[in-house]
């Protein structure tokens, strides 16, 4: 009666240190250095108000998709915050419509709204930006 159900907290044991593992080995992850940097680039541009260095790194469909007055609106509503101090933390990758996805959680300095921020990468250029 005792062995069955020493087997069963054994066996409890040894699933909750691999999901213990899984867990934070998923916690672990970051994105490809280069993506990081991609990313860096891009928050740098928003907030210095530089167009040309947004889109440095866009395919030329993202290249004529960011007009500059929408660009100029993203830049004066983030562009003191991002000033201020921020954080980006990377959170997952997608594969959606031929592109790998990051995800990064924003948070800044002045304890305000965090923003969810989406880039899009295929064969190396950047396709897609959102700010949520």
């Amino acid at each position: 009666m005792v062995q069955p159900f020493l087997r069963c907290i054994t066996s409890l044991r040894v699933f909750a240190l691999a999901l213990l593992v899984g867990l934070t080995a998923q916690g672990w992850a970051q994105a490809p250095p280069q993506v990081e940097t991609t990313l860096k680039s891009m928050l740098s541009a928003l907030q210095d108000n530089s167009l040309p260095g947004f889109v440095a790194e866009g395919d030329a469909a993202f290249q004529a998709a960011i007009a500059p007055p929408m660009f100029g609106n993203m830049s004066r509503q983030l562009g003191t915050r991002l000033k201020n101090g921020h954080s980006a933390t990377y959170l997952a990758t997608l594969k959606q419509q031929g592109f790998t996805v990051y995800l990064w959680k924003l948070e800044f300095s002045d304890s305000g709204d965090d923003i969810l921020v989406t880039l899009a990468i295929k064969d190396g250029k950047v396709g897609g930006f959102w700010l949520r």
